[in-house]
């Protein structure tokens, strides 16, 4: 399970983030509403763990967003010290979909999102299979096959991978490429050249038809060649 934790306070942050990834899952975490949001966005994530007190943007802010304006449906759990009845019906209106009270045990929160994720079923199945005309990225095997052939990715031309095909066929910014794969530590300037050059090299270069663009001054587009953009 690839899982979002959106949460300003580091202690609480580093806890779930150490234990849910000593459970076998995969964690980001963002430490404010407006990084939060970006990375829900551009990424596909299994479930969300999101705060409601949040720097930047506040969780119910960043849930209806999330909702309605960027479409996306993945389960969220708030997680927040705010206990009042008039706060969880607030929370669940935003779009949450559970809700959960300060202090939490960390094996509740791991037991609430295994739920969130059985409720989502075929829907959040789906949502893990990234298509785009004979490339196939599954989220949950962290595979890649082009014309049926596997095509083995290291971690970092994976996740652009994975920012790309989520978004395709927009046009996605080199700023929005590097926040979502490097969060706020950015690498120097021709870090994302180069692992794009080696993307090209195993997803496109073998393949007669090339899924990949550069868009001087707007950013990388992969897409088929009826949605590309000249």
């Amino acid at each position: 399970m690839r899982v979002l934790i959106i949460e300003d306070n580091r202690d609480l942050a580093s806890d779930m983030f150490d234990f849910l990834e000593s459970k076998g899952h995969v964690v980001d975490a963002a430490g404010d509403g407006v990084t939060g949001l970006h990375l829900a966005v551009v990424n596909a994530y299994d479930a969300i763990v999101l705060d409601l007190t949040l720097p930047g943007m506040d969780g119910l802010t960043l849930c209806r967003r999330l909702r309605e304006d960027a479409g996306k449906e993945t389960p969220i759990l708030m997680v927040t010290a705010r206990d009042s009845l008039e706060d969880k019906i607030y929370g669940l209106e935003a779009g949450a979909d559970d809700y959960l009270v300060k202090p939490a045990e960390l094996r509740e929160i791991e037991m609430r999102l295994r739920v969130l994720m059985r409720r989502a079923g075929e829907r959040t199945q789906r949502q893990k299979v990234l298509t785009v005309e004979d490339l196939v990225l599954d989220t949950l095997t962290c595979s890649v096959k082009r014309s049926g052939k596997s095509i083995e990715l290291p971690p970092i031309p994976y996740k652009i991978l994975e920012v790309l095909m989520s978004r395709s066929p927009q046009v996605v910014s080199r700023d929005d490429i590097e926040r979502a794969v490097w969060g706020e530590g950015r690498p120097d300037s021709d870090s994302l050249r180069a692992h794009m050059y080696m993307l090209r090299e195993l997803v496109d270069k073998p393949f007669e038809h090339k899924l990949l663009r550069t868009l001087r001054g707007f950013g990388y587009q992969l897409a088929g060649q009826d949605a590309a953009l000249e």
